[in-house]
């Protein structure tokens, strides 16, 4: 096998190496490349930006509240940590009032939206 061919081989092998990692590293609920996370809490669909990793763990359900409130926490990214309480949406200690039923819920660089629409800060938790 002469020089040039190895090289072409070489290359060829290199493309698929990296398209293999990269179909392997972005799915539905986890695009590396993109840095966009994903998952379904509570009927909510939660989207999270910016968020770097290989594998991320899935929501968990928490302790219920001693009136059988429901907490659910999702918590993908160590600067992304999504907390629904009943209804309420507190994000990184932060209330954002009321969810209704499907909303969805993106924390984008720090901004959390609402179908697609800017949160506003309700208080500290």
């Amino acid at each position: 096998m002469s020089e040039p061919q190895r090289r072409r081989i070489a290359k060829r092998t290199c493309v698929l190496v990296v398209f293999m990692v990269m179909q392997l590293s972005c799915s539905r609920s986890n695009n590396l490349l993109l840095g966009r996370v994903e998952s379904t809490v509570a009927g909510h669909r939660i989207e999270v930006t910016d968020c770097y990793r290989t594998s991320v763990p899935p929501p968990r359900q928490l302790t219920d509240l001693p009136d059988g409130t429901k907490v659910y926490e999702f918590m993908p990214c160590r600067d992304a940590d999504v907390l629904i309480r009943g209804e309420e949406l507190i994000v990184n200690g932060t209330s954002y009032g009321m969810l209704k039923q499907g909303d969805v819920i993106t924390v984008d660089h720090g901004k959390v939206l609402i179908n697609e629409q800017a949160a506003l800060a309700k208080s500290q938790k």
